[in-house]
């Protein structure tokens, strides 16, 4: 489990094909922070996406990527030298700075504009579909790792489904968010409760009571 606080911006080191069908990679990473204490099987999330360690270099971690992570995610896309947002998975006894995070990605979005202010950015992403629903203003949402509270979201069943997030100076600093330009791609997980809420109430539609 992570908090979806990043701890470290790191940067793509390799991307190796492994194995024998080419549909996973071997990714290693350049994050001293978050490599520093790593062992062998550890999770450390990587845009928000839960990886585990199979390898620890100097300042660097290798961990193995499979396709179904590919497929859904936008790690498929990155390239050495490209920036990633890196945090080691949450300690029993420490603060939950944002919100649980599972580092299982949802789906993916597209930035589709940024307003810059004074004090912070809005940046408003396409909203999937099949993800509307778990989606609402004042909630949580992780993008790309972050945890991020939703400042506005489209009306359900719009044309153009959306959600906004304003990120203050520190998020643009210390996350890839800041330097992300109009069309990227974005890992988007949504708040794990509202999926437990909606597979209980289906149920118990559907579940006579004893």
């Amino acid at each position: 489990m992570f908090t979806g606080i990043v701890e470290e911006l790191g940067e793509v080191v390799s991307i190796q094909a492994a194995g024998t069908t080419g549909e996973a990679v071997l990714l290693t990473v350049r994050g001293p922070l978050v490599s520093s204490d790593a062992a062998h099987g550890d999770s450390i999330a990587v845009n928000g996406v839960c990886l585990t360690v199979v390898d620890r270099g100097e300042g660097t971690f290798t961990a193995d990527v499979m396709k179904e992570s590919l497929d859904r995610s936008s790690l498929g896309g990155l390239t050495p030298g490209s920036p990633v947002n890196l945090e080691r998975a949450a300690r029993a006894d420490g603060r939950l700075g944002g919100h649980i995070v599972q580092g299982h990605v949802d789906g993916t979005a597209a930035l589709l504009s940024r307003n810059p202010g004074d004090n912070w950015d809005v940046l408003r992403f396409g909203l999937p579909a099949h993800l509307s629903p778990y989606v609402v203003e004042k909630g949580s949402i992780t993008v790309d790792g972050t945890s991020l509270t939703v400042s506005a979201v489209s009306e359900p069943g719009a044309e153009d489904e959306f959600f906004e997030v304003s990120l203050i100076p520190e998020t643009l600093r210390a996350t890839t968010l800041g330097g992300l330009v109009t069309g990227a791609t974005v890992n988007i997980e949504v708040d794990v409760i509202a999926k437990y809420v909606e597979r209980i109430t289906a149920v118990a539609a559907v579940r006579p009571r004893a």
